[in-house]
């Protein structure tokens, strides 16, 4: 009855064994900020609106859906297709996961096949005098486990764990790199789309500046006004011309930059689309000429920058900071010191290994495979550390002075993505109001402009103060373009502090 029992009972144990887990339990920390994101609202202005959202929102949807230019959704897949440093991350994940194989492969038995045949002659004078012959054959095939560890303290198991979690982090670094080649090409598209914005506004600042100067020079001729006048004139003009070839040789630098990101030739619909003038020909042509008068204020078109985000929600958990790339990478190298630990306190124990082999051999071929030419042997081996001279404790230490690091690493990453989310709905917050007043001042000084130009053609004001009227309104204009591009640079990167959405594996 005893034996009946003593081979279940044996296995029972060895399961029980190996089932055992040196490793301290992992459980996720409690991120060291605020519950809600809309905590950052407290300090933020009552007129600031906060849309309700679910946490887990942004995860669910691609980054496709969070870019409305399809010019610039192009532009993105091309370069998610050709940057350098994407297909860098990549084969970076390809090495880590070929080393969790590795890895992982070390919790199974090796089994080997082998054949041999030999043929040999003995010397004469070294034979056995009962040895029927001096040349001797011998054909042996096998099937051999190598040396295979009993893994009852779980150190190949913690070990693998420990190169799952590395495979992991290096594909959330490869998220990161992705997140960032995305808002890196949506802030050039931005970027570019603003320059153009300025050079139409320089461009329609020449046009009316040049049509003012035709006109002093005809009042100059007929001696209207003075030489002073006349170069004060000159002197707006040139300045005007020397913005246009500015911000046209930025535009181009603009579009070297996106093309460098892209990773190749950008047609022309992946660009942002051409602005459209400020001032229209007769609105050019009349306010030159101080032909608008009485209090009647020019049209000035408000500039546009071309759209390349949608507005992410606000109302978020803080706990949709927890998806992003470092911050889940961050994670897996906590989780990947936690198992380093288990594996540095199983160094202290019994470590069991099996090499076994069996097969046959014979001294003939024809006799291989009879009944009685099995071979086979079985050597057990177990090690017991007895005297290091401290190395198993100062791995332990170091296993877990990793996980302490680990740990800190993983707070301060949540803390910095709070503060950058914090930073993006900060500025969110006033940007709609910057905006209104920034249109509001372009229009008020919009209307100087008119009435100092109407001021000098009746002798009231020297031209000084026209200067000073067409400077103020071209300021203006360019802060409106500027603030519009913070508007738009604001939503990317509020969509990049977020984490940004889920994405196709490559």
């Amino acid at each position: 009855m005893t034996r009946a029992y003593r081979l279940p009972l044996s296995l029972l144990a060895a399961g029980l064994l190996s089932a055992c887990n040196l490793a301290p339990q992992y459980q996720r920390p409690e991120p060291a900020v605020p519950a809600t994101l809309d905590g950052v609202a407290q300090t933020l202005p009552a007129d600031f609106v906060v849309e309700p959202a679910a946490a887990d929102s942004l995860q669910l949807l691609p980054w496709q859906q969070w870019v409305e230019s399809a010019g610039l959704r192009q532009l993105i897949e091309q370069g998610l297709q050709n940057n350098r440093d994407l297909r860098v991350a990549i084969a970076n994940i390809e090495r880590a996961r070929a080393q969790y194989g590795v890895q992982r492969a070390d919790q199974l038995p090796s089994l080997n096949a082998s054949a041999q045949g030999s043929r040999t002659r003995t010397a004469d004078d070294l034979r056995s005098s009962t040895a029927p012959s001096t040349v001797a054959n011998q054909v042996s095939v096998q099937l051999g486990l190598a040396s295979y560890e009993l893994d009852f303290w779980g150190r190949v198991r913690n070990l693998s764990e420990a190169a799952l979690q590395q495979y992991l982090l290096v594909e959330e670094n490869r998220r990161s790199v992705q997140l960032g080649l995305i808002t890196d090409i949506a802030n050039a598209w931005v970027a570019l789309a603003s320059d153009q914005q300025r050079l139409q506004l320089a461009r329609d600042t020449l046009a009316t500046r040049e049509q003012g100067y035709g006109l002093v020079q005809r009042m100059h001729q007929l001696g209207a006004t003075n030489g002073l006048v006349l170069a004060q004139n000159e002197t707006a003009v040139e300045t005007a011309r020397n913005d246009v070839a500015a911000y046209e040789s930025q535009v181009a630098r603009d579009r070297n930059a996106l093309q460098l990101l892209v990773g190749g030739p950008i047609s022309g619909d992946m660009l942002p689309p051409a602005p459209t003038a400020s001032l229209s020909s007769n609105e050019v042509k009349s306010a030159g000429s101080g032909q608008l008068l009485d209090g009647a204020t020019p049209h000035v078109k408000t500039p546009g920058v071309a759209t390349a985000m949608t507005v992410v929600p606000t109302g978020l958990s803080s706990q949709v900071l927890l998806a992003r790339p470092d911050v889940v990478a961050a994670e897996h190298s906590l989780q990947a010191q936690y198992a380093s630990i288990g594996a540095a306190r199983a160094a202290f124990f019994p470590t069991i290994s099996l090499t076994a082999n069996a097969g046959t051999a014979s001294d003939a071929l024809s006799g291989l495979f009879d009944g009685g030419n099995r071979a086979w042997s079985f050597v057990p081996q177990i090690r017991l550390p007895i005297f290091d001279g401290g190395r198993n404790q100062a791995n332990l230490d170091i296993a877990q002075a990793n996980r302490d690091a680990a740990l800190a690493q993983y707070d301060k990453a949540i803390q910095v993505a709070f503060r950058e989310v914090s930073d993006a709905l900060a500025d969110r917050a006033t940007m709609q109001r910057r905006l209104n007043s920034q249109a509001a001042l372009v229009q008020a000084a919009s209307r100087v402009l008119q009435l100092s130009q109407a001021r000098f053609k009746a002798g009231a004001d020297d031209f000084l103060t026209v200067l000073d009227a067409q400077r103020s309104l071209y300021a203006a204009q360019q802060t409106q373009i500027t603030l519009m591009q913070a508007e738009q640079v604001n939503r990317i990167s509020l969509y990049k502090a977020l984490g940004g959405g889920i994405d196709k594996q490559p």
